[in-house]
């Protein structure tokens, strides 16, 4: 297969775009490209740690519904440890940004898909996933994880949250 010159260029552009919108505003430098290995990355940093995985997204008519809902149970369990990751393209991040400030969740870990081909990433989370959002992923201390797509009631979020012994203050 030949080798076309706009390869190389696509990923130094996406290099680009993504170190802009990083340094584009302080609540962006949280946002980082997610790309293949990214869930490890997630995983690694809350070893024995339960925390719950949000994909996104900027068109998605459900999950303002529920990262308002998230903003309102990390205000009352601080120690509550969100990981936001939107569906949506690193072209995307300004917009990516204020929506995540106006619901209150610019505070939470977040990322943005960065690859060429989203589905090789939806693949390297999880195989029985095929893109829809809001899609919820419940990690417990070992990370047996459970998995909800579409809105996800207030009470299921309570609930994990004390079979989850989520107290105190920080992650």
């Amino acid at each position: 297969m030949a080798r076309t010159p706009h390869r190389p260029m696509m990923g130094g552009l996406l290099l680009v775009l993504a170190l802009t919108f990083m340094n584009a505003s302080g609540a962006a430098e949280s946002v980082r490209p997610f790309t293949l290995g990214s869930l490890e990355k997630v995983l690694g940093a809350r070893e024995d740690k339960p925390f719950i995985l949000v994909f996104w997204s900027l068109d998605c008519q459900y999950c303002p519904t529920e990262l308002k809902m998230l903003s309102e149970l990390k205000r009352s369990h601080p120690a509550l440890d969100v990981v936001l990751i939107a569906t949506d393209s690193v072209s995307d991040a300004p917009q990516l940004i204020a929506r995540t400030e106006s619901y209150g969740m610019n505070k939470a870990e977040q990322w943005v898909f960065a690859e060429d081909m989203p589905e090789r990433l939806r693949f390297e989370i999880d195989r029985r996933w095929y893109g829809e959002v809001p899609r919820t992923y419940f990690y417990d201390r070992k990370h047996q994880r459970e998995a909800k797509t579409g809105l996800v009631s207030k009470k299921f979020f309570e609930d994990w949250i004390a079979r989850n012994a989520v107290t105190g203050s920080g992650h």
